[in-house]
Order: structure tokens, then C-alpha cells, then sequence
């Protein structure tokens, strides 16, 4: 999942600390390194939802890359109409603004929904930064009445899976704040530093 890069339309939490153009400098990098890092065409499709619709074919996006429009909502309508356009079989959502995501990461995901319902990859505040679900024979309703951005987002989520056979992979964090980026070593503008 991810908005075009605008200026004012992305990172707005991160820019109070950092500067509008710094924030979305930040974000076009952070989003081409994700994709440089996650594209692997023979192990998985990635897909590109993005936000807001009219920008759905929007140059400044890879051009290589399908695209489906996010639509309308909050954050938990808009991550089940994905799982629900998709083709059947598993889907892995990932926001773009997590630095550490590499492929491993979502080959670790699918291989784990080979074996169970849905995939979480936890983060320290309390939510999570990858969600997946398997959606055969069945397509779970794990999005509802989620407390978005709050401590609450993971358990509410897992709440919406009792009964299901949910598994959870590594804890990263996402960078909304400019505390947040200082905590993953900062920004050079040029890279994402390693995770030490």
C-alpha cells in the first residue's frame, strides 16, 4: 500500500519534525528502496495499491509494476478490498514506510500461510507493519472495528481472527514521526542506514 508522493500528502507526521520536503524526499526514497529490495517477479506478483485513486497511473510510481486503486474508507475497509480484489490465493500487504522489509521477510510470510489462515508482522506500538492472509477455501474479515494507529490495532486484529490460525513473524517498526527516524539511525537523504 502507498500514496503517490505529493509534497503535504505523505509522511504529514514525520514532516511537523523534519520539513515538508525533507519528509517527502524521505518517502520517494524510502518507497523505491522497498520496491528495489521486495520485487523478486518469479517468487511473487507485487502489486501496487495506491492511494489516492485518481493517482493510480501516476508517472512518478514504477511504471513496470500493476496497480490497483485502494478506494474508499478507513484503513481496515481499504486492506479488505484488496484482499477482496485480488486473484484467490495468498495476499501479503505491506505499507511502504517500514526501512527494514526486505525479501526474506515476505518469503517467510507466504511460506507461512502455505500452513496457516493469516500472517502478522507485529511493531512496537502496537500494531503491525505486514498482515497476510491465505483466502482459500475461505476469505477471513480481519479488518473490523480496528482501532487504527493506536496500541490497540494488532489485538484488534486478532481478535478478528479467533479461531483462526494466525502466525506471526519478525517485530519492525514504521517511520511516521521524526522521532521514529532518529530511533532507526536518521536519514542521509541517500539511504536507509542497515539495522545494527
Amino acid at each position: 500500500m502507498l500514496k503517490v508522493p505529493v509534497a503535504g500528502r505523505v509522511k504529514t507526521r514525520l514532516a511537523r519534525g523534519i520539513g515538508v520536503v525533507a519528509a517527502t524526499a524521505f518517502y520517494r526514497h524510502a518507497t523505491a528502496a522497498l520496491l528495489a529490495r521486495i520485487d523478486r517477479p518469479r517468487r511473487w506478483t507485487t502489486v501496487l495499491a495506491v492511494t489516492p485513486d485518481p493517482e493510480c497511473r501516476s508517472p512518478a510510481l514504477p511504471r513496470h509494476l500493476p496497480r490497483i486503486a485502494q478506494g474508499r474508507g478507513n484503513l481496515g475497509a481499504r486492506l479488505q478490498r484488496i484482499m477482496d480484489l485480488l486473484p484467490t490465493g495468498p495476499v501479503v500487504v505491506i505499507g511502504s514506510d517500514v526501512p527494514h522489509v526486505n525479501a526474506g521477510h515476505l518469503a517467510e510470510a507466504f511460506q507461512k500461510l502455505a500452513g496457516s489462515d493469516a500472517v502478522l508482522g507485529p511493531s512496537s506500538d502496537g500494531g503491525y507493519w505486514l498482515v497476510g492472509l491465505r483466502r482459500c477455501p475461505r476469505r477471513l474479515r480481519a479488518f473490523d472495528r480496528v482501532r487504527w494507529s493506536s496500541a490497540q490495532a494488532l489485538a484488534d486484529t486478532e481478535g478478528n481472527l479467533a479461531g483462526a490460525d494466525v502466525r506471526l513473524i519478525a517485530t519492525l517498526d514504521d517511520i511516521d514521526e521524526a522521532s521514529d527516524l532518529a530511533s532507526q539511525g536518521g536519514w542521509t537523504g541517500r539511504r536507509i542506514p542497515p539495522r545494527g
